[in-house]
Protein backbone atom coordinates (compact mmCIF):
# COMPACT_ATOMS: atom_id res chain seq x y z
CA UNK A 1 0.00 0.00 0.00
CA UNK A 2 1.44 3.22 -1.00
CA UNK A 3 0.31 6.59 0.52
CA UNK A 4 -0.37 8.61 -2.66
CA UNK A 5 -0.97 12.40 -3.39
CA UNK A 6 -2.94 13.80 -6.35
CA UNK A 7 -2.85 17.11 -6.59
CA UNK A 8 -5.76 18.35 -9.33
CA UNK A 9 -7.86 16.08 -7.74
CA UNK A 10 -11.36 17.37 -8.62
CA UNK A 11 -10.24 17.57 -12.41
CA UNK A 12 -11.02 15.43 -15.45
CA UNK A 13 -7.79 12.94 -14.96
CA UNK A 14 -7.28 13.61 -11.27
CA UNK A 15 -11.11 12.32 -10.27
CA UNK A 16 -10.16 9.15 -12.01
CA UNK A 17 -7.16 8.43 -10.71
CA UNK A 18 -9.01 9.25 -7.42
CA UNK A 19 -11.33 6.42 -8.58
CA UNK A 20 -8.49 3.95 -10.15
CA UNK A 21 -6.45 3.88 -6.86
CA UNK A 22 -8.78 4.21 -3.92
CA UNK A 23 -9.27 0.39 -4.02
CA UNK A 24 -5.61 -1.00 -3.75
CA UNK A 25 -3.65 2.25 -2.37
CA UNK A 26 -4.12 4.76 0.21
CA UNK A 27 -5.25 7.98 -1.87
CA UNK A 28 -5.04 11.52 -1.07
CA UNK A 29 -7.01 14.04 -3.15
CA UNK A 30 -5.74 17.86 -3.23
CA UNK A 31 -8.38 19.71 -5.23
CA UNK A 32 -7.16 22.78 -7.06
CA UNK A 33 -8.55 24.99 -4.68
CA UNK A 34 -7.56 22.79 -1.64
CA UNK A 35 -3.65 23.34 -3.33
CA UNK A 36 -2.33 26.09 -5.51
CA UNK A 37 0.73 24.94 -6.80
CA UNK A 38 1.29 28.50 -7.46
CA UNK A 39 2.23 29.14 -4.27
CA UNK A 40 5.48 27.64 -3.36
CA UNK A 41 6.08 27.61 0.20
CA UNK A 42 2.26 26.24 0.78
CA UNK A 43 3.30 23.27 -1.85
CA UNK A 44 5.89 22.70 0.06
CA UNK A 45 4.75 22.75 3.14
CA UNK A 46 1.60 20.46 2.01
CA UNK A 47 4.00 17.75 0.79
CA UNK A 48 5.90 18.23 4.07
CA UNK A 49 2.74 17.61 6.04
CA UNK A 50 0.94 14.75 3.96
CA UNK A 51 4.31 13.32 3.51
CA UNK A 52 2.79 10.94 0.69
CA UNK A 53 5.43 8.18 -0.96
CA UNK A 54 4.01 9.16 -4.44
CA UNK A 55 2.77 12.55 -5.59
CA UNK A 56 0.93 12.50 -9.06
CA UNK A 57 0.66 15.83 -10.34
CA UNK A 58 -2.97 16.45 -12.38
CA UNK A 59 -3.10 19.91 -11.92
CA UNK A 60 -2.89 21.86 -15.24
CA UNK A 61 -3.67 25.43 -17.32
CA UNK A 62 -5.17 22.93 -20.30
CA UNK A 63 -7.22 25.49 -22.33
CA UNK A 64 -4.63 26.06 -25.63
CA UNK A 65 -6.37 28.96 -26.88
CA UNK A 66 -6.98 31.13 -23.73
CA UNK A 67 -3.39 30.00 -22.94
CA UNK A 68 -2.25 32.57 -26.15
CA UNK A 69 -3.81 35.32 -23.92
CA UNK A 70 -3.28 34.51 -20.53
CA UNK A 71 0.90 33.30 -20.94
CA UNK A 72 1.65 34.41 -17.15
CA UNK A 73 -0.91 31.83 -15.81
CA UNK A 74 0.48 29.32 -18.18
CA UNK A 75 3.57 29.28 -17.59
CA UNK A 76 2.76 30.21 -13.31
CA UNK A 77 0.52 26.70 -13.18
CA UNK A 78 2.19 24.46 -16.05
CA UNK A 79 6.02 25.62 -15.59
CA UNK A 80 6.59 26.78 -11.96
CA UNK A 81 3.88 24.83 -10.42
CA UNK A 82 5.40 21.55 -11.43
CA UNK A 83 9.01 23.02 -9.80
CA UNK A 84 7.55 23.79 -6.84
CA UNK A 85 5.72 20.13 -6.70
CA UNK A 86 9.07 18.54 -8.17
CA UNK A 87 11.36 20.91 -5.21
CA UNK A 88 8.70 19.34 -2.66
CA UNK A 89 9.37 15.46 -3.72
CA UNK A 90 12.94 16.54 -3.65
CA UNK A 91 12.52 17.77 0.12
CA UNK A 92 10.72 14.55 1.22
CA UNK A 93 11.96 12.15 -0.78
CA UNK A 94 8.52 11.23 -2.77
CA UNK A 95 8.21 9.78 -6.34
CA UNK A 96 6.77 12.42 -8.63
CA UNK A 97 4.83 11.87 -11.17
CA UNK A 98 3.73 14.48 -13.73
CA UNK A 99 0.76 14.40 -16.66
CA UNK A 100 2.23 15.93 -19.68
CA UNK A 101 1.14 16.17 -23.38
CA UNK A 102 1.81 15.46 -27.18
CA UNK A 103 1.49 19.29 -27.23
CA UNK A 104 5.33 19.13 -26.75
CA UNK A 105 6.11 17.91 -29.98
CA UNK A 106 5.83 20.39 -33.33
CA UNK A 107 4.16 17.31 -35.14
CA UNK A 108 6.60 17.92 -38.30
CA UNK A 109 7.54 14.26 -38.42
CA UNK A 110 5.30 11.38 -40.45
CA UNK A 111 5.93 8.82 -37.95
CA UNK A 112 4.39 8.54 -34.01
CA UNK A 113 6.17 10.71 -31.56
CA UNK A 114 8.48 8.32 -29.63
CA UNK A 115 9.87 9.58 -26.07
CA UNK A 116 13.51 10.38 -27.65
CA UNK A 117 12.03 12.67 -29.81
CA UNK A 118 13.55 16.35 -29.31
CA UNK A 119 10.20 18.30 -28.12
CA UNK A 120 9.28 21.80 -30.13
CA UNK A 121 6.36 22.89 -28.99
CA UNK A 122 4.19 25.30 -31.05
CA UNK A 123 1.57 27.08 -28.28
CA UNK A 124 2.15 28.74 -25.15
CA UNK A 125 0.52 25.60 -23.20
CA UNK A 126 3.05 23.10 -25.18
CA UNK A 127 6.15 25.15 -24.06
CA UNK A 128 4.95 25.90 -20.62
CA UNK A 129 4.14 21.95 -20.30
CA UNK A 130 8.05 21.10 -21.91
CA UNK A 131 9.24 23.53 -19.22
CA UNK A 132 7.64 21.62 -16.48
CA UNK A 133 9.06 18.30 -17.75
CA UNK A 134 12.34 20.32 -17.38
CA UNK A 135 11.79 21.34 -13.91
CA UNK A 136 11.11 17.95 -12.99
CA UNK A 137 14.00 16.58 -14.51
CA UNK A 138 16.12 18.98 -12.93
CA UNK A 139 15.27 18.50 -9.52
CA UNK A 140 14.55 14.56 -9.35
CA UNK A 141 16.07 11.11 -9.87
CA UNK A 142 13.27 9.53 -9.13
CA UNK A 143 10.38 10.63 -11.33
CA UNK A 144 8.02 9.80 -13.97
CA UNK A 145 6.85 11.95 -16.80
CA UNK A 146 3.69 10.78 -18.65
CA UNK A 147 3.23 12.23 -22.03
CA UNK A 148 -0.53 11.25 -23.26
CA UNK A 149 -2.68 12.92 -25.79
CA UNK A 150 -6.92 14.12 -26.14
CA UNK A 151 -8.39 12.97 -23.07
CA UNK A 152 -11.66 12.79 -22.71
CA UNK A 153 -13.63 11.39 -20.30
CA UNK A 154 -17.13 11.44 -18.21
CA UNK A 155 -16.38 13.97 -16.00
CA UNK A 156 -15.23 17.37 -16.78
CA UNK A 157 -14.87 19.70 -19.97
CA UNK A 158 -13.65 17.62 -22.54
CA UNK A 159 -14.06 16.51 -27.11
CA UNK A 160 -16.33 14.34 -26.40
CA UNK A 161 -18.31 15.79 -23.77
CA UNK A 162 -18.66 19.49 -26.05
CA UNK A 163 -19.64 17.54 -29.24
CA UNK A 164 -22.32 15.76 -27.47
CA UNK A 165 -23.65 18.91 -26.16
CA UNK A 166 -23.25 20.88 -29.70
CA UNK A 167 -24.90 18.08 -31.14
CA UNK A 168 -28.26 19.02 -29.25
CA UNK A 169 -27.85 22.59 -30.09
CA UNK A 170 -26.94 22.54 -33.73
CA UNK A 171 -27.48 21.25 -36.83
CA UNK A 172 -24.13 21.02 -38.45
CA UNK A 173 -20.56 21.68 -37.17
CA UNK A 174 -17.01 22.34 -38.91
CA UNK A 175 -14.65 20.43 -37.59
CA UNK A 176 -10.71 20.28 -38.16
CA UNK A 177 -9.42 17.39 -40.41
CA UNK A 178 -5.44 17.83 -40.94
CA UNK A 179 -4.55 17.05 -36.69
CA UNK A 180 -4.00 13.98 -36.18
CA UNK A 181 -3.68 11.91 -33.02
CA UNK A 182 -4.64 9.38 -30.38
CA UNK A 183 -7.61 10.30 -28.50
CA UNK A 184 -7.09 8.56 -25.09
CA UNK A 185 -10.15 8.02 -22.01
CA UNK A 186 -8.97 8.79 -18.58
CA UNK A 187 -10.32 5.54 -17.27
CA UNK A 188 -7.69 3.67 -19.13
CA UNK A 189 -4.64 6.11 -18.69
CA UNK A 190 -5.55 6.31 -14.98
CA UNK A 191 -4.68 2.52 -14.96
CA UNK A 192 -1.86 2.87 -16.86
CA UNK A 193 -0.66 5.23 -14.18
CA UNK A 194 -1.11 2.96 -11.56
CA UNK A 195 0.66 -0.01 -13.13
CA UNK A 196 3.85 2.29 -14.00
CA UNK A 197 3.80 3.31 -9.90
CA UNK A 198 2.90 -0.09 -9.28
CA UNK A 199 5.81 -1.29 -11.29
CA UNK A 200 8.16 1.19 -10.24
CA UNK A 201 9.82 2.07 -13.81
CA UNK A 202 11.11 5.60 -14.22
CA UNK A 203 11.70 8.29 -17.05
CA UNK A 204 10.01 9.62 -19.68
CA UNK A 205 6.81 7.45 -20.96
CA UNK A 206 4.17 7.96 -23.91
CA UNK A 207 0.60 6.80 -23.27
CA UNK A 208 -2.36 6.66 -25.22
CA UNK A 209 -5.13 4.77 -26.53
CA UNK A 210 -4.37 2.60 -29.63
CA UNK A 211 -5.11 4.01 -33.05
CA UNK A 212 -5.28 7.47 -34.58
CA UNK A 213 -7.61 9.74 -36.38
CA UNK A 214 -8.29 13.63 -37.07
CA UNK A 215 -10.83 15.83 -35.43
CA UNK A 216 -13.00 15.30 -37.39
CA UNK A 217 -13.33 11.56 -37.54
CA UNK A 218 -13.15 11.79 -33.86
CA UNK A 219 -16.14 13.96 -33.79
CA UNK A 220 -17.99 11.60 -36.70
CA UNK A 221 -17.46 8.35 -34.32
CA UNK A 222 -19.17 10.52 -31.49
CA UNK A 223 -21.79 11.29 -33.40
CA UNK A 224 -22.13 7.21 -35.14
CA UNK A 225 -22.25 6.26 -31.48
CA UNK A 226 -25.34 8.68 -30.18
CA UNK A 227 -26.94 8.31 -32.88
CA UNK A 228 -26.58 12.10 -33.80
CA UNK A 229 -28.10 12.96 -37.30
CA UNK A 230 -25.75 16.51 -36.80
CA UNK A 231 -23.70 17.49 -40.09
CA UNK A 232 -20.18 17.41 -40.01
CA UNK A 233 -18.05 19.58 -42.16
CA UNK A 234 -14.22 19.23 -42.56
CA UNK A 235 -12.05 22.24 -42.26
CA UNK A 236 -8.77 22.83 -42.34
CA UNK A 237 -6.37 24.03 -39.23
CA UNK A 238 -5.97 27.39 -41.23
CA UNK A 239 -9.96 27.85 -41.43
CA UNK A 240 -10.55 27.51 -37.67
CA UNK A 241 -9.39 30.54 -36.78
CA UNK A 242 -8.18 29.22 -33.40
CA UNK A 243 -4.96 31.27 -31.46
CA UNK A 244 -3.03 28.80 -30.94
CA UNK A 245 -1.24 26.87 -33.36
CA UNK A 246 -1.49 23.21 -33.08
CA UNK A 247 0.90 20.03 -34.50
CA UNK A 248 -0.55 18.06 -37.48
CA UNK A 249 0.79 15.18 -36.16
CA UNK A 250 0.95 14.52 -32.55
CA UNK A 251 0.47 10.66 -32.42
CA UNK A 252 2.95 8.99 -29.48
CA UNK A 253 4.47 5.86 -30.13
CA UNK A 254 3.30 3.57 -26.69
CA UNK A 255 6.16 0.78 -27.43
CA UNK A 256 8.06 1.49 -24.55
CA UNK A 257 5.29 1.55 -22.15
CA UNK A 258 4.36 -1.58 -23.95
CA UNK A 259 7.64 -3.52 -23.23
CA UNK A 260 8.05 -1.92 -19.70
CA UNK A 261 4.75 -2.91 -18.40
CA UNK A 262 3.11 -5.79 -20.78
CA UNK A 263 0.25 -3.49 -21.10
CA UNK A 264 -1.77 -3.13 -24.27
CA UNK A 265 -4.10 -0.20 -24.10
CA UNK A 266 -7.46 -0.52 -25.97
CA UNK A 267 -8.17 1.06 -29.52
CA UNK A 268 -9.89 4.34 -29.05
CA UNK A 269 -12.74 3.28 -30.40
CA UNK A 270 -13.73 0.85 -28.01
CA UNK A 271 -12.74 3.14 -24.98
CA UNK A 272 -15.23 5.83 -26.74
CA UNK A 273 -18.04 3.13 -26.34
CA UNK A 274 -16.87 2.45 -22.80
CA UNK A 275 -17.19 5.93 -21.73
CA UNK A 276 -19.91 6.90 -24.08
CA UNK A 277 -21.53 3.77 -22.09
CA UNK A 278 -21.41 5.63 -18.58
CA UNK A 279 -23.33 8.89 -19.33
CA UNK A 280 -26.72 9.49 -19.00
CA UNK A 281 -27.24 10.51 -22.58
Amino acid sequence: MKKILIIGADGMLGSELCRTLKGEKVCIGSTIQELDITDYDRTIETIKRLEPQVVINAAAFTMVDLCEQEKEKAFAVNALGARNVAVGCRETGARCVYLSTDYVFDGKKDRPYAEADLPNPLSVYGLSKFQGEKHVEKNLDDYLIIRSSWLFGKQGSNFVNTVIKLSREKTELTMVNDQKGSPTYTADLSQAISLLIEKDLKGIFHVTNRGCCTWFEFAQKILDLIGSPMKLIPISSSQSGRAAQRPYNSVLNSEKFIRKTGFIMSHWHDALVRCIKTMDL
